[in-house]
């Protein structure tokens, strides 16, 4: 016999699973662990080539998609050196300039992974030698550096230019580079965060190029000539940098210059004396070479055939007034905030790192990364008055022409930093080195870091914690199965047994 319909007891039973059903889901939600996370950023690629005056280097950047105040955390991934001279020695072979790169340009090939090459920007940025040449001839500049563009265009990368950058790029720069090793602006923390130091330490750069040498550092008082000021801003702080680019001051150009000045002052087309030579040295120009530069004025009238001979004499106090008459002074005996050549510069302040030929200089005299000033003049002066034959022989493997010119740039160095600069108070302040965290320092890295700005963060989308496909179907089945329970409790609700016959 049929069972009877009872209303009440089937009420009762769909409101009591409904509740069940409602905590039941309240307590599962509560229970899943569900937090959102953002997955790994794809780490982004930048080349930077460095085409200096005597050489061409490639450093490869990168860094991860997201940023930090809009500015990448960018580090070194790896160096190439171009093979032969800067680019500005191809001035009778431009297509020359660009072919040199496809060695360095191969290695970053093959470290960039295949699907990150078409969005990896490439950029060169030419310095001192090509700033000198376009002085020259503008159009011969012109001519390398398309033909230098031409080669990179022909790579998977990004071309994003190549270009002669500023005197005061360059020092700004570089002296991004070193405070951004340094976490002078953004610091990690242990929690896993970046933050800004409340106190970080901003150090000054000096660089010493072959063809010009820069000065770049944040003064006590503001930069009284607009000139010689940059304002930056790097991870949301901004910063006003005083900075000057002293072209046809850096070390070849300054060497040239001064046996340009023995020459013309000795009026000598065959022998000249040369203090800053070693004793028992000797070295034949062709005054073609000699003169071949802006940097030098040419003599009227002028023979590029003619031959002079340099001897050198090893008088370490006779170089020392010759690099003192190179550096001009007399310009800067009128107002106390002036640097050398007559031009602006505030008091030094803070410490200094000095990079490039002021390291290599240093170094190879044993007086890197910090030596005390008196030591350093006896070290310069008692080097400077060894024989050639001795140097021969206490260093067998370097080039002759490297060894020849380490008296005159140590000299050189001493005049413009404690002269020029006027660190003669605060020479410990001074730190000569080449690497910091294992970067190469110099203008790349901070103009890299720099072009960040313009590349787009990556911002993916946020997911879950659970995936979305596990997550419907765990919602799926929980919905599922409390339907079907509350069916089978309806159904045995409706159709309960009457045990009446």
């Amino acid at each position: 016999m049929m069972g009877k319909l009872h209303v009440k007891p089937l009420l009762f039973a769909i409101a009591l699973v409904t509740v069940a059903g409602m905590t039941i889901i309240a307590l599962i939600l509560s229970l899943v662990k569900h937090q959102t996370v953002d997955p790994p950023y794809l780490t982004q690629y930048g080349m930077v080539f460095d085409a200096g005056s005597t050489h061409t280097s490639l450093f490869l950047y990168q860094w991860s998609g997201n940023k930090e105040n809009n500015t990448g955390v960018v580090s070194q991934k790896l160096t190439c050196d171009v093979k032969g001279d800067g680019i500005s020695s191809y001035v009778t072979n431009p297509p020359g300039a660009g072919q040199s790169l496809r060695e360095c340009l191969d290695v970053a090939l093959a470290a960039v992974p295949d699907s990150q090459r078409r969005t990896t920007p490439v950029y060169l940025g030419a310095t001192a030698g090509m700033r000198l040449l376009s002085l020259q001839n503008q159009t011969q500049a012109d001519i390398i550096l398309a033909e230098v563009a031409k080669t990179l265009q022909s790579y998977p990368f990004d071309f994003r230019g190549a270009r002669i950058i500023s005197g005061m790029e360059e020092g700004a720069y570089g002296w991004i580079t070193i405070n951004y090793l340094l976490e002078g602006f953004i610091k990690y923390t242990f929690d896993g965060k970046w933050i800004h130091p409340k106190a970080g330490r901003i150090l000054g750069a000096m660089d010493l190029g072959g063809a010009s040498t820069q000065i770049s550092f944040t003064p006590k008082d503001p930069v009284k000539d607009p000139n010689s000021a940059i304002d930056l801003q790097l991870y949301g702080f901004r910063y006003e940098l005083y900075t000057h680019s002293y072209l046809c001051y850096g070390k070849d150009q300054a060497l040239k210059r001064i046996q340009a000045h023995l020459q013309k002052t000795t009026g000598s087309l065959t022998t000249v004396i040369h203090p800053c030579y070693h004793s028992g040295y000797n070295l034949t120009v062709a005054l073609g070479d000699l003169y071949d530069s802006p940097c030098v004025d040419k003599p009227v009238p002028f023979d590029p055939t003619l031959k002079v001979t340099f001897l050198g004499s090893g008088d370490s106090q006779q170089c020392w007034s010759l690099m003192n008459s190179l550096v001009n002074l007399s310009n800067c005996a009128l107002f106390p905030d002036c640097g050398f050549n007559g031009v602006y510069q505030p008091p030094v302040s803070g410490e200094f790192f000095a990079f490039s030929a002021y390291f290599y200089t240093f170094d190879f005299l044993g007086l890197a990364p910090r030596t005390p000033l008196p030591q350093v003049l006896s070290t310069v002066d008692s080097f400077c008055s060894k024989s050639w034959d001795t140097l021969l022989s206490q260093y067998p493997k370097v080039k002759e022409k490297y060894l020849r010119d380490y008296c005159a740039s140590a000299q050189y160095i001493m005049t413009i930093l404690l002269e020029g600069y006027k660190f003669n108070a605060t020479w410990d302040q001074i730190y000569f080195v080449k690497q910091v965290a294992d970067n190469d320092i110099g203008w790349t890295l901070g103009y890299m870091l720099n072009l960040t700005n313009l590349i787009p963060s990556e911002r993916p989308l946020v997911v879950t914690g659970v995936q979305h496909s596990q997550w419907a179907a765990e919602i799926f089945f929980i919905v599922f199965a409390l339907f079907l329970s509350l069916l089978i409790l309806i159904v045995l609700c409706i159709w309960s047994p009457d045990s009446q016959t």
